[in-house]
């Protein structure tokens, strides 16, 4: 297949690209590096001919709720409108489990955006909701410090290994359009403060970390079974632990941590 990959040089989109390549698939980057603004469309024709897929990885950052719908939507509605003239036969989209339960943080209003576009498209499409990646709580102890003190959330998750999320999006694409997929998450459930703590002592980070809610991108509405996926939802095969293994072999081998924020 020939597959298109927006966001391809994130770190899940670097995944999904290594794995296309690997099952003998033909890749086209939709980036920046390639001549491809996602936000105004510019460049986007050249690279769709003859595309039987694209993968949409895209994770930008947003400041506010507003500019957070807008590049969202302008992303996702400018791809579908290429797609629309090159033929594509299927659109897949990275997104977050449990999407409609929290208000207020302006990148879940974003990717909800991303799926009301989607949805209005004509491309016949599969989304696919993950729940947060094994890195997250670490990713939260560096954004939250406040007089040198990491504060991190107690929020509960069941976290999955970004390896995983990029297999299932590989195997997606390579299938008939599904609409929405069931929820994608990890094998367990885990406590965020707790796996911030031994994702950095794995990284030789020591650094105080305070649990709390009073960080600024976390608040009380994320607290209990919010961001827990569906009952019905596929489970991947990485535990935490596992997948905390290999990022002490990795610090070890001095390799850099790459961050990846939110399931999708």
């Amino acid at each position: 297949m020939r597959i298109a990959v927006a966001g391809g040089t994130g770190r899940i989109g670097a995944l999904v690209v290594e794995r296309l390549m690997a099952r003998g698939d033909e890749v086209v980057l939709l980036t920046r590096g390639e001549g491809v603004d996602l936000v105004s469309g510019g460049g986007l024709d050249e690279r769709m001919t003859g595309v039987d897929a694209v993968i949409d990885v895209t994770n930008p950052p947003v400041a506010d709720i507003e500019s957070a719908e807008r590049t969202f939507t302008a992303i996702t509605e400018n791809l579908l409108a290429a797609e629309s003239r090159a033929g594509v036969r299927h659109h897949v989209a990275l997104s977050i489990a449990a999407l409609r339960r929290v208000e207020g943080n302006p990148h879940y209003h974003g990717k909800r955006a991303q799926e009301r576009a989607v949805q209005a498209g004509s491309t016949p499409y599969t989304i696919v909701p993950a729940t947060q990646f094994h890195d997250f709580p670490a990713m939260i102890a560096e954004w939250e410090v406040i007089d040198g003190v990491a504060q991190v959330p107690p929020l509960l998750l069941q976290p999955i290994a970004p390896a995983d999320v990029a297999d299932v999006l590989v195997g997606v694409a390579a299938h008939e359009p599904q609409g929405m997929h069931r929820d994608v998450a990890g094998p367990r459930t885990e406590d965020a403060v707790d796996m911030a703590r031994r994702t950095r002592a794995a990284r030789g980070v020591d650094a105080p970390l305070l649990a709390t809610w009073r960080g600024g991108a976390f608040g009380a509405e994320f607290a209990g079974e919010v961001l827990l996926p569906a009952a019905d939802a596929l489970i991947a095969p990485t535990t935490f632990e596992e997948w905390l293994v290999a990022e002490g072999i990795r610090s070890a081998r001095g390799e850099k941590h790459a961050g990846v924020g939110f399931g999708g």
